[in-house]
This record gives structure tokens, sequence and C-alpha cells, in this order.
């Protein structure tokens, strides 16, 4: 996952708004104590930190795959 692909991803869970604030504020235990963005700036793998935001607000397992992947163009 890139992190770009986290973005879609954050704001198609969350929404733009409560997305950006769910990264920049909520302290992840699973991040060691950190917010999605410290961990991001730290290095950790968009993806590791996209499950533990997912784990972190009860997020249902079905939806943690392929999110914030652009959707397929339609012909």
């Amino acid at each position: 996952m890139k992190n770009s692909e986290f973005r879609r991803a954050v704001d198609q869970e969350f929404g733009p708004g409560f997305g950006r604030v769910l990264v920049t504020e909520t302290v992840v235990l699973e991040l060691g104590n950190r917010t999605p963005e410290a961990a991001l700036t730290a290095g950790v793998p968009a993806s590791e930190v996209w499950i533990a935001l997912c784990r972190s607000q009860d997020v249902p397992r079905e939806r943690w795959h392929g999110a914030g992947l652009p959707q397929p163009r339609k012909h």
C-alpha cells in the first residue's frame, strides 16, 4: 500500500474530515503509542498503519483489504 492509497482508504472509510483527525490525533497502541501520521513519518509501512488503525477503530475485517485502491475504470 502506498501512502496515497492509505490516505484514500482513510477518506473512504472515515470521511475526509474525521479521517484527517484520526490520522493526526489518535494515538494507536499497536503503532508504538504513536499517531498514524507519526508512524508513517517514522517509516512504518502504510499497510501496517492502515491495519492498526482499522483494528483500533473496529472497522470490519472485510473492509481492510483493497481499501484505498482506485476504482477500476468502467468502459
